[in-house]
């Protein structure tokens, strides 16, 4: 598995949710049954994983036998300092392999609005 670079940019206290597909070299959904799935933002990478100020980790997934996932945010994960962030996305397959497939910057940007009723 390659590691793609993706830049995102998402606004203060807003929800967010990426389906990611995960096929073979020839393009062929795969079987992620029993793989982890994280995602972690720091302000720095060499910040510890229990200083990150997004960290999900996905066991369970939209459509596993074909290679289906949805990673989500909430507004309360994503209500975070302005800033620009760095993350990635790695997987740990079912039998024990890890791969980096995603990482970037996250920037927050400002919300122009901030009610919610």
């Amino acid at each position: 598995m390659g590691i793609e670079d993706v830049c995102l940019s998402i606004k203060r206290g807003d929800s967010w949710s990426k389906t990611m597909y995960f096929e073979n070299e020839d393009g062929a959904r795969i079987d992620i049954t029993g793989w982890t799935i994280f995602l972690t933002v720091k302000a720095k990478a060499s910040d510890l994983d229990t200083s990150a100020v997004i960290s999900k980790t996905l066991t369970t997934f939209s459509d596993p036998t074909n290679g289906e996932a949805e990673i989500s945010l909430t507004p309360t994960d994503t209500n975070q300092a302005i800033a620009s962030y760095v993350y990635d996305i790695q997987v740990k397959t079912n039998v024990g392999e890890i791969y980096t497939i995603v990482e970037g910057i996250l920037t927050i940007t400002k919300d122009i609005t901030q009610r919610t009723s």
